[in-house]
């Protein structure tokens, strides 16, 4: 008899420890939504993983950045036992989605976290350029982001940024180096994808950095042929001065 009431007991203590551990993880993810950053931090210590994901698979960090809860996210990337690099169903990372959400403060974090900001496919600087969230875009630009990285389908941050983005945001990419000659797979180039979406503005400075580039490269042809000529002259005079060095001339 003594046997089965400890193990009664046991029982009991431990489905009225799961009960409450759910209760918790409800309250945890209740309070990352309301953005409550005492009681996300009282039941961090209290024992709940920074990286516990909600009832749809999201990890916590993830669900702060998409809930807009900046001061949330920002305390679990900063938590050491928080992950800063994994990818959701869609391939995004953390850094991706709060470049998206124009979260600088947590972009800093995960980056100094050593978040990745250069990837295969789509990156942060992609979704920082849909929004034209310039901040961000130069951020990950002074960390050495790939300005002319290509998606799958291979659509660059201008492109992105041409369709869907204020033009300060095209702007800071042609002068950061943007290639506006590129084009995706479609065979559209960020000067027809500006066009297509009615941005003006966007167009009129992929326009002038184009013309630019046209002249740029003119002047490089130029140049080039002057010095390709110039050396075929040197090497010329140097052969005909060697010729009437010879003994006998």
């Amino acid at each position: 008899m003594r046997k089965y009431f400890k193990l009664f007991l046991y029982l009991y203590v431990l489905i009225g420890f799961s009960w409450v551990k759910a209760g918790a993880y409800e309250d945890f993810f209740k309070a990352i939504h309301f953005d409550n950053v005492p009681e996300v931090a009282r039941l961090i210590v209290r024992g709940i993983d920074p990286n516990s994901p909600n009832e749809k698979g999201i990890p916590a960090l993830m669900f702060a950045i998409q809930s807009g809860a900046e001061k949330s996210a920002l305390l679990l990337a900063k938590h050491p036992q928080t992950q800063v690099e994994f990818e959701n169903a869609l391939k995004e990372t953390p850094l991706m989605l709060a470049a998206f959400h124009n979260q600088l403060a947590v972009c800093e974090v995960l980056i100094q976290r050593e978040a990745a900001v250069n990837r295969k496919g789509w990156t942060p600087l992609h979704y920082a350029a849909t929004k034209g969230n310039i901040a961000i875009m130069r951020l990950l630009l002074q960390e050495n982001a790939y300005i002319d990285a290509e998606s799958p389908n291979g659509t660059t941050p201008l492109m992105m940024a041409a369709y869907y983005a204020p033009p300060l945001a095209v702007k800071l990419l042609l002068e950061e180096g943007a290639d506006p000659n590129l084009r995706n797979q479609g065979q559209a180039s960020a000067l027809d994808l500006a066009v297509s979406a009615e941005r003006n503005q966007s167009a009129a400075y992929i326009r002038a950095f184009l013309e630019a580039w046209q002249i740029q490269n003119m002047k490089d042809e130029e140049a080039a042929k002057a010095e390709a000529e110039a050396q075929a002259e040197a090497e010329k005079k140097a052969a005909q001065d060697a010729q009437a060095d010879k003994p006998g001339r």
